[in-house]
């Protein structure tokens, strides 16, 4: 018979915040001397905050050992909440005053998310199927940062992610690297997914999840009281943990996401922030939800006409789609942006507070040019007909339905 090793997990016995650390430790002194170079995919949000901190708190005191390069991947969507993003900064400053290599990620200009709705008028993302947000913004990006550097050194690199699933997905073995698991992150589970597998990197690169055993609450607990403290880092996280609440964090639970997120169902994460004082004058973001929602509307985009032929001759499968926004939807949309940024500002201006940046100069000047070029996404040339239009129905297999009445009848 086989003798049962004892876990941290028998007998329904919850992890403490030592014994987290703990099987941290062990599992960086595991496999972290088999890689010289690592790096760590950082986002600014709570999860991958606790594991960068974390991280060079043990490397500092000795804990594990430093390895031969160590490079951080700051994964800058530009859509990252206000708080979040103004505290990444400073954490940056702390980085650097330790001598550690950072690399701001940021998609190209056209791939930007405000750019690429507003500038080249594809439609905001309204559901998983066509999620092209995650990768184009954060996924994307990183893969080519990490083929950068890789080619740059000599040897497998270490990608180390913020995952984490918490302690019952470890003790029952259902390790789902989802982004809605228990409040992970949006984009980490991709990390530890895709990028082993990406192109130029299967075989170069290897993952791992240090706090993927950590409940929320040592998330929270690690943000903000541990890290601050000079004896574990003298980290400026306790703004991250606030900005979902502070102590009561872990019953908010709140995820990190992006500003107005399209695809959540709710804005808790910014109706939480918007209840502390301090960030109460950045109100004026909720009116960007509403927004991306109003621009899926028929009435800001266009249409297919009828029969839409692919490239190898074959029929598409959904006749009469819509397709981009307008360009005077655009227009629009640019002006609404630009108008919350501006009421955000002014206020933080009267109150003394950080200004944001939904949309810089340089991005609004590429949005202006796009519009004013006539860009289409590809496939769409412009002329196509307004997608509230009534208009006959046209089926797959090239049947037409035709109106039981016109548009003269029914004035």
């Amino acid at each position: 018979m086989t003798a049962h090793q004892s876990t941290f997990f028998d007998g329904g016995q919850r992890l403490q915040m030592t014994e987290s650390i703990e099987m941290t430790i062990q599992s960086l002194q595991a496999y972290g001397p088999d890689h010289p170079h690592w790096g760590i995919a950082w986002s600014g949000g709570k999860d991958s905050s606790a594991t960068l901190t974390m991280i060079c708190w043990l490397i500092d005191t000795g804990k594990i050992k430093r390895p031969e390069t160590l490079t951080v991947f700051y994964a800058d969507t530009r859509q990252e909440l206000p708080p979040l993003a103004i505290a990444a900064e400073q954490i940056m400053d702390e980085l650097r005053e330790r001598g550690i290599r950072i690399e701001v990620v940021t998609a190209s200009m056209d791939k930007r998310f405000m750019v690429y709705i507003l500038g080249r008028g594809v439609p905001p993302p309204n559901n998983n199927t066509l999620r092209w947000c995650t990768r184009q913004i954060k996924i994307d990006p990183m893969e080519q940062a990490l083929r950068d550097r890789v080619d740059q050194l000599n040897g497998q690199i270490l990608m180390i992610t913020g995952v984490r699933q918490g302690e019952s997905a470890i003790r029952d073995r259902r390790i789902e690297m989802s982004c809605s698991k228990d409040g992970a992150e949006c984009g980490q589970g991709w990390y530890q997914q895709v990028l082993p597998n990406a192109k130029g990197l299967r075989g170069r690169l290897a993952t791992l999840a240090p706090l993927l055993h950590w409940r929320v609450c040592h998330v929270w607990e690690w943000l903000k009281h541990w890290a601050p403290q000079a004896e574990f880092g003298d980290w400026s996280t306790a703004i991250i943990a606030d900005a979902y609440g502070g102590d009561e964090a872990e019953e908010i639970n709140a995820r990190t996401g992006c500003i107005g997120c399209p695809l959540a169902a709710e804005d808790n994460a910014l109706d939480t922030i918007l209840t502390n004082p301090q960030w109460a004058y950045l109100a004026p973001l909720k009116g960007i939800k509403p927004l991306w929602r109003e621009l899926r509307e028929p009435k800001h985009r266009i249409k297919k006409a009828g029969l839409e032929r692919l490239k190898d001759g074959s029929i598409a499968k959904n006749p009469q789609r819509m397709g981009p926004l307008t360009l005077e939807a655009r227009a629009m949309g640019l002006d609404r942006i630009l108008g919350i940024q501006t009421a955000c500002n002014e206020a933080a201006d009267e109150q003394r507070r950080p200004r944001i940046s939904l949309i810089n100069a340089e991005e609004e000047s590429r949005i202006r040019a796009l519009i004013a070029a006539g860009t289409w996404p590809d496939g769409w040339e412009g002329d196509e007909p307004a997608a509230d239009t009534v208009m006959p129905i046209v089926y797959q297999n090239g049947a037409v339905q035709p109106l039981l009445f016109s548009a003269e009848d029914a004035a």
